[in-house]
């Protein structure tokens, strides 16, 4: 029973520039906890709801926002902290492979947790078992691939997260190469049989936790915040071995609905909640003098 729970749980695949800026009083404006989730989805401001013509108003440092009109190919446009923006294709793409690439990582894990449940001697537990590893690769290119359009205002957050996995994919290339190929064994029945392995593949799943971690705080997605403490629970409970077979299946259980519903529930968000303010990207990757001029603007305009 545990080489099928963990089979199923090691397979999981498939967690913003700095907000610094030149003055204090901009470091004020990004950085309020509030902003940094809730600007995410918030539209507010005189551009609330307007509709303007596609094209006619792009996404501008200024805070100043076009004269509006509506016509078949209008857009949103949406008031960010530092002036209106839109929703672009580029940023569709984008969304839409984040998105993708989450629910690469579920499905794979939602295939390899069926081991667990599934009769020992079922043909097709026998099959995914012998394509553990594949699962695992294809799992680790959908997380990865998530993390590397995920949108998250502070830059040593998002580099972070992309920093476990690679060093997770290291970890699972040497411990594949050195310990389990000359085992005879594929990577994941080696992690099965020795939990120490466990220290070698886990950073991955700490990036993945971090990810959802993200998620559930800025949206208040519940399934999000208990896969934050389910993913670390199953992996420590087979490295510690505290834990038996009866918890483990029913977490991987739990784990596996929620991790559905969690990459599910992704398409039924708009677009423009996994953007962001669209505007904090385009101040940040603006000259210091710049962003420090319109700062000044902003504040003048507050006050005014």
């Amino acid at each position: 029973m545990a080489t099928r729970v963990l089979s199923a749980a090691l397979v999981f695949v498939p967690l913003y520039p700095n907000l610094s800026s030149s003055s204090s009083k901009a470091k004020s404006v990004i950085l309020t906890p509030n902003k940094i989730c809730t600007s995410l989805r918030r539209v507010s401001g005189p551009c609330n709801g307007a509709l303007i013509a596609k094209g006619s108003v792009k996404c501008q440092a200024s805070g100043e926002s076009s004269d509006t009109s509506v016509d078949p190919n209008s857009v949103a446009v949406y008031q960010g902290v530092y002036g209106p923006w839109t929703v672009d294709p580029n940023d569709i793409r984008e969304v839409i492979s984040y998105r993708s690439g989450l629910v690469t990582a579920a499905s794979s894990f939602v295939i390899a947790a069926s081991t667990a449940f599934l009769p020992d001697d079922s043909p097709l537990s026998s099959l995914i078992k012998q394509n553990l590893d594949f699962f695992y690769v294809l799992g680790a290119g959908g997380l990865g691939l998530s993390l590397l359009l995920i949108h998250i205002y502070v830059t040593e957050i998002k580099r972070t997260l992309q920093a476990l996995w690679a060093l997770g994919i290291f970890g699972s290339l040497a411990t594949y190469f050195s310990l389990a190929q000359p085992a005879g064994k594929n990577l994941v029945q080696y992690v099965i049989d020795n939990p120490t392995a466990v220290w070698f593949v886990g950073p991955l799943f700490a990036a993945l936790t971090g990810l959802v971690f993200k998620e559930g705080l800025c949206y208040g997605k519940l399934e999000a915040g208990i896969l934050t403490f389910i993913i670390p629970s199953v992996l420590l409970g087979h490295l510690t071995g505290i834990m038996d077979d009866a918890v483990k299946v029913t977490l991987l259980g739990v784990w596996t609905a929620l991790f559905v519903i969690f990459a599910g529930r992704k398409f039924s968000q708009p677009i423009k909640d996994d953007i962001g303010d669209k505007s904090v990207f385009t101040f940040k990757a603006l000259p210091e003098d710049q962003k420090k001029a319109l700062v000044e603007k902003l504040e003048q305009q507050k006050f005014s």
